[in-house]
């Protein structure tokens, strides 16, 4: 079998690690051809070296004689800067993985699209700010979006894509996050450290503050919306504490299926790896007899309302969910910062969203002039809070 050839774009974090975590079990059947990062010079350089990269390519372009030099001796060739993250993109590659955290992931992904490539989507921007452009070029360029995020990846599996009008509604689960069972008036003092203390899933502090206050499962409807041939009244979210049943498509017969697994990120990242066929994981295999039970509740609104702000985006659409994604990212960062409190978070997002109104969205640069028009307002609104 031909090795299938591989770019990573953000091979130095989370998502990136446990990619090529699975390439290096099965080696010869991979040739990585590009990986980048964005600082992280001595990750980025081992990992070319361990996986035989051909490029290395650093973003931020003060980091680029570090890069060379602990790279010297090998044949490994060396970039620097955001252009040449997006030459990385359009190398000839047959699996792009993108993994860059962020608005800065929006355009080498959308470069890889724009050669067809098949492109596992780990990057939550792509979807929620540019999703009506992104989607677009999907099309029109014949490219493969295979979705990573383990909620996305769990109804991909499962979706009748030959039969999309046999599904009555998608249904996300959401862990509930470390706040679940406190009350609003405790969330009020809740802290920084608090909020990251994820029950299940190791993250990063921006996506454990986004699922304390559950605007990650607003951010992924919207995600889904653009993945799936679905209308927005057909996605619901579930509470589902065990975090193992990742997702579900409803039927118009009433069958409901799912897609169960430990929560490890490697089985969805194996699956878009491997696809359309079945890798092995090293993930701990589900033993459903030791869990004993599944609980499953209806989100609370009021508690969560992040969630009732998200579906309002969403129903808006054109730039509202670029917006809401632009205030919650500063919102997030202003909390981990001690500047302002927990509950305060959506009250910034949609403050932002009523200051701003929502338009058609039509290009990539009109996606970054509304991320930072929102950014500003929602930095106006935190000051005064």
């Amino acid at each position: 079998m031909t090795a299938k050839t591989i770019t990573i774009l953000g091979s130095t974090g989370s998502v990136g690690c446990s990619t090529l975590d699975l390439i290096g079990r099965d080696a010869e059947a991979y040739d990585v051809i590009a990986l980048t990062a964005n600082r992280n010079i001595d990750l980025l350089a081992q990992q070319a070296r361990d996986h035989n990269a051909e490029y290395a390519i650093i973003a931020d372009e003060s980091c680029y004689q570090g890069l060379k030099d602990a790279l010297s001796g090998t044949n490994v060739k060396v970039s620097a800067g955001p252009q040449a993250i997006d030459d990385a993109a359009q190398l000839s590659s047959d699996w792009v993985m993108s993994a860059i955290v962020g608005a800065a992931g929006l355009r080498p992904t959308l470069s890889a699209v724009r050669r067809g490539a098949t492109v596992a989507l780990a990057n939550k921007e792509c979807l929620v700010c540019a999703g009506d452009v992104m989607m677009q070029e999907v099309l029109k360029y014949k490219a493969t979006i295979l979705p990573v995020d383990s909620e996305h990846n769990a109804i991909f599996q499962v979706f009748d894509f030959d039969n999309p009008a046999s599904v009555e509604s998608i249904t996300l689960t959401a862990s509930g996050g470390p706040f679940i069972n406190s009350s609003l008036e405790d969330m009020k003092f809740m802290t920084p450290k608090q909020a990251i203390a994820h029950p299940n899933w190791d993250m990063g502090a921006k996506i454990s503050v986004d699922s304390a206050t559950m605007m990650n499962k607003g951010l992924e409807m919207i995600e889904a919306y653009h993945l799936f041939p679905v209308a927005a009244g057909q996605i619901d979210i579930i509470v589902h504490p065990q975090s193992v049943i990742h997702s579900m498509v409803t039927y118009q017969d009433g069958s409901i299926l799912a897609q169960l697994g430990t929560p490890d990120m490697r089985i969805p990242i194996a699956f878009a790896l491997g696809w359309p066929r079945r890798i092995t994981t090293p993930a701990k295999k589900l033993d459903l007899v030791a869990l004993k039970k599944l609980d499953f509740m209806a989100p609370d609104l009021d508690k969560f309302s992040s969630l009732r702000i998200a579906k309002d985006a969403l129903l808006m659409g054109g730039t509202a969910p670029t917006i809401l994604n632009a205030a919650n990212e500063v919102a997030v960062f202003a909390f981990l910062k001690n500047r302002i409190g927990f509950l305060d978070i959506p009250r910034i997002v949609e403050e932002t969203l009523t200051q701003l109104e929502s338009s058609a969205l039509t290009c990539l640069k009109m996606v970054y002039a509304i991320d930072d028009e929102a950014r500003a307002v929602a930095n106006n609104i935190l000051v005064k809070l």
